[in-house]
This record gives C-alpha cells, sequence and structure tokens, in this order.
C-alpha cells in the first residue's frame, strides 16, 4: 500500500503507467505474504470490502458482481450444454458463486494455487466465498497447468480468473496455456479467460487473443464495465472448438423471472451481445 495519501490505497503498475485507482481506507482488516503473493483485506469508504493481490485489486464489495457474472455467463451462455465446467483460480470463490447458478451445470472443479486466498476470502469476503459451499464444486489446492494435464477432455467449459499478468498468473496468458485447455476440453467446449482493458494493455489483449486464435477456430474478445479495474473496464478472451459457435448469440437464454431467481444483477443475454460490439479503435486493433 502506497501511503503517501494518508488512508488512501493507490494501485500503481507498470501495466498501466501514469495513473492509479485510490480508495480511500476505512480500516485495514488482513494483510499478508503468502508463498505466493502480498495479500490485502480492507474496508473502503465507499465500495465495501476490498482484496487485493501484489497490490491490484481483485474485487470489491460494490462491483464485483460485473465481472463475476460476465466472466462465468459469456461462456456458459455460449454453450448449449455446460454440464462440467472447471475453474482455474478464483480463489475469492466468486466465479464459482455464479457457476453453480447455471441450472445446466452439474459438476465444477476449481484449482486454485494459493490456499491463503481461500481462506481469507472465507473469513473476510462471505458474500463472494460462498461459491464454496455449493454441492456442485469440487476445490482443489493446487497448480491449474498439473490439473489439466491429468484430466484430458473433461470438460464443458474452462474458465480462468486470473489476476493480472505479473507473478504466478503470467503462465495463464502464454499460448501453451490455451493448448493445454483445449486439450482438456470436451469436443465443442469452451474457455473463456480474464483478457485486460485495450485502453492501458492493447498489446497484451492482442497477444492474449492471437494466443486463443492459434488453438481455437472461433475466438472473440467481449468488456465489461468494472468501475475499480484499470480504465473501468475489463476484457474477456473466449474460445470455442465449435466452429458453428456464434459467440455474440446465446445458445442458452433466461426470462427475466429466472434471472431474478439466480440473483443477477449484470448479466442478460441483451448485455451479452452487447459485450462484443467494441469501439471502433479496438475493433481494428483486436480484428
Amino acid at each position: 500500500m502506497d501511503l503517501s495519501m494518508k488512508n488512501w490505497f493507490c494501485e500503481v503498475n507498470d501495466l498501466w503507467p501514469g495513473q492509479c485507482m485510490s480508495l480511500k481506507v476505512k480500516k485495514m482488516l488482513w494483510e499478508e505474504k503468502s508463498k505466493f503473493q502480498h495479500i490485502q483485506i480492507f474496508e473502503s469508504e465507499s465500495y465495501g470490502r476490498v482484496l487485493t493481490l501484489d497490490g491490484i485489486i481483485q474485487c470489491t464489495e460494490r462491483d464485483e458482481f460485473a465481472y463475476q457474472e460476465m466472466i462465468s455467463f459469456l461462456p456458459l451462455c455460449c454453450h448449449p450444454e455446460p454440464r462440467k465446467v472447471l475453474i482455474v483460480g478464483g480463489g475469492d470463490g466468486g466465479v464459482a458463486r455464479e457457476v453453480v447458478k447455471h441450472p445446466l451445470v452439474q459438476e465444477v472443479y476449481q484449482v486454485e494455487i494459493d490456499d491463503r486466498v481461500v481462506e481469507l476470502s472465507k473469513q473476510f469476503l462471505p458474500f463472494m466465498a460462498c461459491g464454496f459451499q455449493s454441492p456442485k464444486l469440487n476445490l482443489t489446492i493446487g497448480d491449474g497447468f498439473d490439473f489439466m494435464k491429468n484430466h484430458v477432455g473433461e470438460f464443458d467449459v474452462i474458465i480462468t480468473d486470473s489476476s493480472d499478468p505479473v507473478g504466478p498468473a503470467v503462465c495463464l496468458f502464454q499460448e501453451s496455456y490455451f493448448n493445454l485447455m483445449k486439450r482438456a476440453l470436451r469436443p465443442g467446449g469452451i474457455v473463456c479467460s480474464q483478457g485486460g482493458t485495450y485502453w492501458t494493455e492493447m498489446k497484451q489483449v492482442q497477444d492474449t487473443l492471437a494466443h486463443c486464435r492459434s488453438q481455437f477456430p472461433v475466438a472473440g474478445y467481449a468488456i465489461s464495465t468494472v468501475p475499480t479495474y484499470p480504465c473501468g473496464q475489463i476484457g474477456y478472451v473466449i474460445g470455442s472448438l465449435n466452429e458453428s459457435t456464434n459467440l455474440r448469440e446465446p445458445a442458452v437464454t433466461f426470462t427475466d423471472e429466472e434471472l431474478e431467481k439466480m440473483q443477477m444483477r449484470y448479466y442478460t443475454s441483451d448485455v451479452h451481445r452487447a459485450a462484443f460490439t467494441l469501439p471502433r479503435y479496438a475493433a481494428k486493433a483486436l480484428n
């Protein structure tokens, strides 16, 4: 934490040079260095509880649902029958919370490398960690690469909820990782990875999308608004093994009543379609 402004958290990182997101800290709840990363959890003045890893905001109580719902339901709704799902990362439990809501999902496997993120989220972020309580979920503490090497051709959807490409997450943005996910999928399977923002990380977005396209016949980049992420926008790189998949058009749709029952606050079929419409300069750069 940078305390150059007293009682403020300032997110300073070379991934977005010359700018930072700042949140006023009401109370520091926990701070430690795990085997893998620096973990901080604090109560903010206006965004509720906040989790940071290596000085980068992962989620806030106020806006986390926008990211969790989109990284989960974009790929789930692109697949006509997402029965078996793998989550790589997501130690706060938010993606698990969303994936288990989908009525067609029967089994969810999750692999998180840092057990301390899981345990601290259960203690301080129960509104997200409630996802770990589902009987559909099987949680493994370990390396996602090793897990997928031993689970070939098993999953309908693989969701990678990673931090930004620094520290232990760097390997999750490389072509070898997309190849590994491809091998772990069933025919017609779909992957979705946190893809960064084109405002400050265009080269990273281009590279990640290119890695996905090298392994999947259908690939695309969708976006959503999350105020506490850099520039307020985050992207999702999605790939499908089914050549006829139209990523823009949900294969599974839900009524307003069904969305309300699932306690959805961001995702709808219309939002799904709109997520793939990019500003002209970004569309040119990524196509």
